[in-house]
């Protein structure tokens, strides 16, 4: 780590600020807020390079950071066009005024206050699913979103999915007739026999960033950059992983991105007899909407439709027709009778974004909101967290989406948000 160890919030805007040289530059050169100049290369830095971090490296990305020397080493070797900032320490990206927007690819716990952070910073932000590990921390991701002006996309691609853009415009458009139910199925989550004994830290390593606001465990490699999906601490099992995938699309199908009712979420599973994983090993959960009436559930492990199977995916049920869709992220696909569909004439016509990172840069230019825009992320893992929370209570909640508190229950209450460890702090 470098001597910034402990900048602070406060630090690292008044940092950024002094780095600014007044100049004299057209106006249709530099743009105006929301809106990139004519002559406006949009200069991206990626926060987090390994696993899917490592599919956003592109060519010509300006800087990147990772807390492992070999995830960036990997990442450096992607970029062929100029020499890239190279940082362990993702508070140096950020205070850099040569960059205009980040991509931030870390584990969950780090996407709320990177994401902030970034907006404070002045930067447009893509970050990857799930939207945040609480609900407080969507919520803090909106308000920064908002109040600092920046386009802020989440990356649960399938909104930019052909397959997924045919399926919405079926059943939108009545090809189902009124939804009465949506069946989420998908396999269980991953298990281990080890118990976590503390183990070496690599040297390539910084374990302690790695943890950043998490409470202090020690380190294993199946806690890990790919295996902290299947803490509660740092992960949240499938349901909040692909789940922040399945239930975008649903959403984006049953036209509720915008729901502020009564939700009723019941969850029942079974924990892991060996290892040290606390997630559960298999998941049901069930929502009930209200005003119009229909129910969501998720399985682990779930039966696949046998009319149209596949590893994962969902049955949507309407008074008149059912659809399966497979997937949730940029493998969706779906029957063929949503892939002919033509919108009729008056019909309802839903936007097809050209690309997710397309969609996105295109909405830093013109400042617009993006397909998956981050208060509809925060909704859709909103959700997912319900059913967790379910589980961990052992009991059904009643949540209102328009105050984002349960009602009548201070214990789910006191889950909408967790502390962070010191000095890490969300500020929003």
């Amino acid at each position: 780590m470098s001597d910034s160890k402990n900048l602070t919030r406060r630090e690292l805007i008044g940092r950024s600020a002094a780095l600014a040289v007044p100049t004299i530059v057209p106006a249709n050169v530099i743009g105006k807020p929301g809106r990139q100049g004519a002559n406006d290369r949009i200069r991206i830095g990626v926060i987090g390079t390994g696993g899917m971090g490592q599919n956003h490296v592109t060519p010509d990305t300006a800087a990147i950071c990772d807390v492992d020397d070999n995830h960036l080493a990997n990442a450096r070797k992607r970029i062929t066009q100029g020499e890239p900032f190279v940082t362990k320490d993702f508070r140096r990206l950020l205070e850099r005024k040569d960059l205009d927007a980040v991509i931030i690819a870390t584990p969950d716990h780090w996407h709320a206050l990177m994401t902030v952070m970034a907006c404070q910073a002045g930067k447009h932000v893509m970050s990857e699913k799930p939207t945040a590990k609480t609900i407080a921390e969507g919520r803090a991701m909106v308000k920064a979103a908002r109040k600092y002006n920046r386009v802020v996309q989440i990356h649960a691609q399938g909104r930019s999915n052909p397959n997924a853009h045919a399926a919405c415009q079926f059943v939108r458009n009545g090809g189902i007739g009124k939804i009465k139910r949506v069946d989420v199925w998908h396999p269980v989550n991953f298990s281990t026999d080890s118990w976590g004994e503390e183990q070496p830290v690599p040297a390539s390593l910084d374990w302690n960033m790695w943890l950043g606001p998490l409470r202090w465990m020690p380190y294993h490699p199946l806690r890990a950059h790919f295996n902290f999906r299947w803490l509660m601490d740092s992960g949240g099992g499938f349901i909040r992983d692909r789940g922040n995938h399945a239930l975008s699309i649903v959403s984006w199908l049953t036209d509720n991105d915008n729901y502020k009712g009564i939700v009723t979420c019941e969850a029942k599973g079974t924990p892991h007899l060996t290892g040290f994983y606390d997630v559960p090993a298999t998941m049901e959960v069930t929502w009930q909407f209200r005003n119009p009436d229909w129910t969501l559930t998720w399985s682990q492990p779930g039966s696949p439709n046998p009319r149209f199977p596949g590893d994962w995916g969902a049955t949507y049920t309407g008074d008149r027709d059912d659809l399966v869709v497979l997937g949730g992220d940029g493998g969706c696909d779906t029957e063929r009778k949503a892939k002919e569909f033509k919108v009729p004439p008056g019909g309802v016509e839903i936007y097809r974004s050209p690309g997710h990172r397309e969609n996105w840069l295109d909405c830093i230019r013109t400042g617009k909101r993006p397909v998956m825009d981050v208060e509809i992320g925060h909704h859709v893992v909103t959700l997912c967290i319900l059913g967790n929370i379910a589980w961990r209570l052992g009991r059904r909640v009643t949540f209102d989406f328009a105050r984002e508190r349960f009602v009548g229950d201070e214990e789910a209450d006191r889950l909408i948000s967790e502390p962070y460890r010191a000095p890490w702090k969300l500020e929003a």
